[in-house]
């Protein structure tokens, strides 16, 4: 358990915290000439007295259980032109430890902190009455009144408030041990599935050992060996990455930590002025920053004007402290709401001056443009937030969703809402929950019927799966709990929820169906140009799974590039199977070069316009490619290139020169070729690249079903090619 003092300078937090644990936290020489803490502060607490060590100390203690035992203090200044180093040091906090001295009785820092502490959603507490030695009985009395009249409105309301002494150590037991018995009694952090990420408080070099960060761990679990990087990155530059060479965990040496413990890091490969206080080490997988994020917010109840747009804050996250200004999005309802009233919570958004570490459930506080009093706090919601159509109804139910208790939750409520579908990555990165755990994630949709589930069963997480839709006229209908999911190598990528894959289906489906009414002289649109038709807002990978589950209904007919309603196809007539025979020898032996349709028609002694037609009709079916006008490949030729730009791809970029030479074409007919794959979808053109969409599956070879029956040897197995 990590326990974090608060309350008004010289009243003694750090002269109990010695009494507790036999550590002097005020370690820097300032302090000791000053006397008065004015950085962070760190002992330890062992279940058995006596036992207590200061961070740095050493390993001690009993190792792995012992650590695990084990109550950390973080000592906090209590000055208030140091409130944001004490900002630093509670979040991340379990139990607050307020002090009052009872010769001074209630002053305005601990207001201050007790509004903090409010605002950071702490509710396990404890009140210490120090320097009773000072006062008499009835002053005493007094101060627990003063005390009880200010945490009455409070969630430390209900906290036990005890009477000590430190200088004597009158009372220090009883306080001691019921620090134990809080630790004892602290519900379990839920660490699995999640990245480990912990706020930077303190850096320092130590010999043979390199650079150290301590902090307190947020998430996740950390183990010698495990890579991490520095958030936020320099502008501009990627972030900075290390291996963890060694532990403290609550002060002992450790080959693993976990959230709630304050960790010492020993780093390989990493400056000590390479990273900073109020940075954050996160795990790669949950890596990100952010410059504006959506939060859940309440502001204080003594706050004398409401919190409207436009107004100048400073935003504390984690050990972070950066400027901004808030946007007042809606209330809780989900109605729009044109300021935030004292006392009231509210949805907002945070606009940063400079980017930091976020994460959904993270605690933040606000204060005010000159940084002297709290205004308000609440809880990270989305660190990706939108910067347009930030305050739309569809955006606040979004919102609602991800007040949900668990990610899980969450998650069900975004696909109720989001008619885009949820960007998975993003997701389970702005949720810190590990890359590995996402396909359970969405296994589980659905699956304990919790708060805007997509449906009754467990959801199919395979792009392709067959879905019953309504007949056309109505919306459609999806199976219960069947989303779509795009599938990744480290996880699904995209998720679209049921109600939307059934309607994006139907719409798909009825513009399908109107260019066939306006075109019928065509087979159908290319998949590119029936996304635009249809959906053009819709990530590309998302409509390419729609697409396969269509395809996989029987819904659709994928033919090349081109898909078309079962019902509408271009018939051959007897006279355009007879030149597709004559034609087809020819188109094979050109191989990549291709032929010109009227050389097709001189070599075949037929029209030019009669062979004409029937090469359209022939590529409308999907039984022949045309790259450029006229010049035509069959379909084994073009297979075969497209398999020479998948191993072209250099790191993700086909290169038009090296497909010239692995393909043996001039430097024209190269680029006219990667142009083609552009354009139906094997390649997308960014900048002067074309870059290879991996989970594009044009022109890979499938067995026809007379290849499969054994009865088309060859020739004309490529008119079927998908």
């Amino acid at each position: 358990m990590i326990v974090g003092t608060a309350g008004h300078i010289d009243h003694g937090k750090t002269t109990l915290v010695k009494a507790l644990t036999g550590v002097d936290t005020d370690r820097l020489p300032e302090e000791k000439r000053r006397g008065i803490s004015i950085a962070l502060g760190y002992a330890y607490l062992d279940p058995v007295p006596g036992q207590g060590r200061g961070e740095g100390q050493g390993a001690g203690g009993e190792g792995g259980d012992g650590a695990g035992r084990r109550i950390g203090f973080v000592d906090v200044p209590g000055h208030e032109r140091l409130v944001h180093t004490m900002l630093s040091g509670a979040t991340g906090i379990d139990h607050a430890l307020l002090l009052v001295a009872a010769d001074d009785g209630v002053m305005p820092q601990t207001r201050e902190h007790l509004a903090l502490l409010s605002l950071l959603g702490l509710e396990r507490a404890t009140i210490a009455l120090t320097k009773c030695d000072r006062v008499d009985a009835a002053t005493r009395a007094r101060r627990h009144d003063e005390i009880r009249a200010l945490v009455a409105d409070t969630a430390l309301a209900g906290a036990p408030i005890f009477e000590v002494a430190a200088t004597t150590g009158a009372g220090v037991r009883p306080l001691r041990e019921h620090l134990i018995a809080e630790a004892a009694a602290l519900p379990p952090r839920v660490g699995a599935g999640l990245g480990f990420r912990l706020a930077v408080d303190r850096v320092f070099s130590l010999p043979g050992v390199g650079t150290v960060c301590t902090g307190t761990a947020h998430a996740g679990e950390l183990a010698v060996g495990d890579e991490l990087v520095v958030l936020p990155p320099a502008p501009g530059q990627a972030p900075l990455r290390a291996r963890v060479r060694s532990l403290h965990a609550q002060n002992a040496v450790a080959v693993k930590a976990s959230a709630g413990q304050r960790v010492a890091i020993g780093l390989v490969g990493l400056e000590k002025e390479e990273v900073g206080h109020g940075q954050w080490l996160a795990a790669p997988e949950v890596a990100q920053w952010t410059e504006r994020l959506d939060a859940r917010l309440r502001l204080w109840p003594e706050e004398a004007r409401a919190l409207r747009s436009g107004t100048p804050v400073h935003v504390h996250v984690g050990a972070a402290q950066v400027t901004g200004s808030v946007a007042v999005l809606g209330g809780l309802a989900g109605r729009p709401v044109e300021a935030l009233q004292p006392g009231g919570e509210a949805f907002v958004q945070v606009v940063l001056h400079r980017s930091i570490g976020a994460w959904a459930g993270d605690r933040i506080v606000l204060r005010d443009a000159s940084a002297t009093r709290a205004l308000a706090g609440g809880v990270v919601l989305d660190p990706h937030a939108p910067a347009r159509y930030r305050r739309t109804p569809q955006r606040l139910a979004e919102l609602i969703a991800l007040t949900a208790d668990t990610p899980l939750q969450r998650l069900e409520g975004l696909l109720g809402q989001a008619p885009m579908g949820v960007d998975l990555v993003r997701f389970a990165a702005g949720q810190g929950i590990a890359g590995g755990t996402r396909a359970a994630l969405v296994a589980g949709i659905g699956a304990a019927g919790g708060a805007g589930a997509t449906g009754g069963g467990a959801a199919s997480v395979a792009a392709g799966n067959a879905v019953g839709y309504a007949a056309a006229g109505s919306a459609g209908t999806a199976a219960a709990g069947d989303i779509t999911v795009v599938p990744g190598a480290d996880g699904p990528l995209w998720a679209l929820g049921a109600a939307q894959t059934a309607q994006w289906a139907y719409t798909a489906q009825e513009r399908l169906q109107r260019y066939h009414q306006e075109q019928p002289e065509e087979l159908g649109p290319d998949l590119a140009r029936w996304r635009r038709l249809a959906a053009p807002r819709m990530a590309e990978p998302l409509w390419r799974a729609l697409v396969q589950r269509l395809a996989a209904a029987g819904r659709v007919v994928v033919s090349g590039a081109t898909v078309h309603l079962p019902a509408h196809g271009v018939q051959l007539s007897a006279l355009d199977e007879r030149l597709a025979q004559k034609v087809m020898p020819r188109l094979l032996a050109a191989g990549f070069e291709g032929v010109w349709a009227r050389d097709l028609a001189k070599e075949a002694g037929e029209p030019e316009a009669l062979v004409r037609t029937t090469l359209a009709r022939l590529a409308q079916r999907g039984e022949l490619f045309q790259v450029v006008k006229d010049l035509y490949h069959a379909p084994p030729a073009i297979q075969a290139l497209a398999r020479i730009a998948r191993d072209s791809a250099a790191d993700g970029d086909v290169k038009a020169a090296e497909f010239r030479d692995r393909s043996g074409l001039g430097r024209k007919r190269a680029i006219q070729v990667l142009e083609f794959f552009d354009k139906v979808g094997l390649l997308r053109r960014v900048g002067d690249a074309h870059r290879l969409r991996n989970d594009c599956q044009l022109f890979i070879e499938h067995p026809t079903p007379q290849q499969r029956r054994g009865n088309d040897p060859g020739g004309s197995a490529g008119l079927q090619i998908r």
